[in-house]
């Protein structure tokens, strides 16, 4: 029970933290609105037209397939710690992890995802 106890004050230490700090950031920090600062900004670009504006949808699948791979090659990591212990097994379970991540990968290639237009 002693653990739970400990585990319940660090959690009042961190939220009591966490409010103590949003409410000062309230009350100390200058709310000094004009029409420049409230405007989107954006690479130092002055906003043309309205902000609802159609985005290429390229630019989203290029950043899921990066992603995706990405969050799967770190998988490789434990592994490659491991792989003596593993034995056939663990490197043909791998094998199998990658043939998966390749046929993606090609899948992504067919479909011209991963190029510019």
């Amino acid at each position: 029970m002693t653990g739970y106890l400990q585990v319940a004050i660090y959690l009042g230490f961190i939220l009591a933290f966490a409010l103590v700090s949003l409410l000062a950031a309230r009350v100390l920090s200058p709310s000094r609105p004009f029409a420049a600062k409230m405007e989107n900004y954006e690479c130092g670009a002055e906003p043309i037209g309205p902000a609802w504006v159609q985005f290429p949808v390229g630019f989203y699948l290029v950043s899921l397939v990066f992603l995706v791979f990405d969050a799967l090659a770190i998988f490789l990591f434990p592994w490659a710690l491991v792989v003596r212990g593993l034995g056939v097994w663990g490197i043909l379970s791998m094998l199998m992890f990658l043939s998966i991540i390749s046929l993606g990968w090609v899948y992504a290639y067919r479909e011209r995802i991963l190029e510019w237009k």
